[in-house]
């Protein structure tokens, strides 16, 4: 029964983050890094936009009955993300030494069949 439900929530998670990739890909973003992990801590989606390096952090709810998904990206979360993206930084620093950062986040709220995406630029500052 575990194993069901966690196959499920792992299916769900990867058809967000593609959801995630193709709407930013759509908005002529450029994919640098897919889950990108270090030390304890991953980041969904690394784009880049106009010389802007962008962290993108993917939630997904299949209801807002107990939150939001942007309400999910906690203080905690955040901190993660951004001693994450800190690392990717100084492992990537010759090709991107003097490129801006944000972090977003892409909220999604739905089902396989519908779902309601909402992108918060600049969700959060370092």
């Amino acid at each position: 029964m575990i194993r069901n439900a966690l196959a499920r929530t792992l299916g769900r998670g990867r058809w967000a983050e593609a959801l995630a990739e193709r709407h930013l890909l759509a908005r002529d973003m450029h994919l640098l890094a897919r889950n990108y992990r270090f030390r304890g801590g991953e980041i969904d989606l690394i784009m880049e936009h106009a010389g802007v390096i962008v962290f993108v952090e993917v939630r997904y709810r299949g209801n807002a009955a107990f939150g939001t998904a942007a309400e999910s990206v906690d203080r905690h979360k955040q901190q993660r993300l951004l001693r994450t993206a800190e690392l990717y930084l100084q492992t990537h620093a010759r090709e991107r030494a003097d490129a801006a950062c944000r972090f977003d986040v892409i909220a999604i709220t739905g089902n396989g069949q519908t779902a309601d995406i909402e992108w918060i630029r600049d969700a959060f500052q370092a």
